[in-house]
């Protein structure tokens, strides 16, 4: 899709990368819409800022009232808890899943109808790579983002007679405030933000955006064994 002249809802874009995705798409001509729960946090210069907690489906409702020109909408929000399947608090896993799975879902059912009015668009899902592999210690993550990877597929294939392109954004760690404690690599989220939304322009289905996300893609087709060579 064009997206100057576009109009775009980006979720979570008071920081991190969803402010990042937010101030490229302006950049580009998008008209845009920036979601948060707090709208008072948003400071970026040039979006509407729309209160927005896409758990609460009276909120999501109440910003597709607002933002009914959108044809353009970015599911970046999320959490991590860091919680493992195995001991951790039960109650964040379900918070992960409500986020990741159900927020996201309510949104796209919620919105897909209002991009359809205005002659259909995209849908951006912010994916990661932990939805094709996963780890001990952020099991609840990797679970909530793997189901989020199985209803972009599925949304994908209902959606596209309907004129809605949905597409999905794999990447590793981003250098925000979500990944702090990794001392690893990190991405920088301008950068992940420009190829995708270039992905978004071509019209891809799956945007991979860094090393590491391709070569966890190239090891799917070899089994666990190639994604977790730690196993006896």
């Amino acid at each position: 899709m064009k997206i100057a002249g576009s109009t775009a809802l980006v979720t979570g874009a008071n920081r991190g990368f969803g402010r990042h995705l937010a101030a490229e798409l302006l950049a580009r001509g998008a008209t845009v819409y920036a979601g948060a729960r707090d709208p008072d946090t948003v400071d970026l210069p040039g979006v509407t800022p729309v209160r927005l907690d896409i758990t609460d489906p009276a909120s999501v409702a109440a910003a597709a009232e607002l933002a009914g020109d959108v044809n353009l909408l970015v599911n970046n929000a999320g959490i991590s808890t860091g919680t493992d399947l195995l001991d951790g608090d039960l109650d964040l896993v379900r918070l992960e899943l409500e986020t990741h799975y159900f927020g996201n879902l309510s949104m796209v059912r919620t919105f897909a109808p209002v991009i359809v009015g205005n002659g259909g668009g995209t849908i951006l899902n912010v994916l990661s790579v932990l939805s094709w592999v996963n780890f001990a210690n952020a099991g609840a993550y990797g679970a909530a983002k793997s189901a989020e990877w199985a209803m972009t597929n599925a949304l994908r294939l209902q959606l596209a007679e309907r004129g809605i392109r949905v597409a999905g954004l794999h990447v590793g760690y981003m250098d925000t405030d979500m990944a702090t404690h990794v001392t690893g690599p990190k991405s920088d989220p301008a950068a992940i933000a420009r190829l995708a939304v270039d992905g978004v322009e071509a019209d891809a289905y799956e945007i991979v955006a860094d090393d590491v996300s391709r070569q966890v893609r190239a090891g799917l087709a070899h089994g666990v064994a190639a994604l977790y060579p730690q196993l006896p």
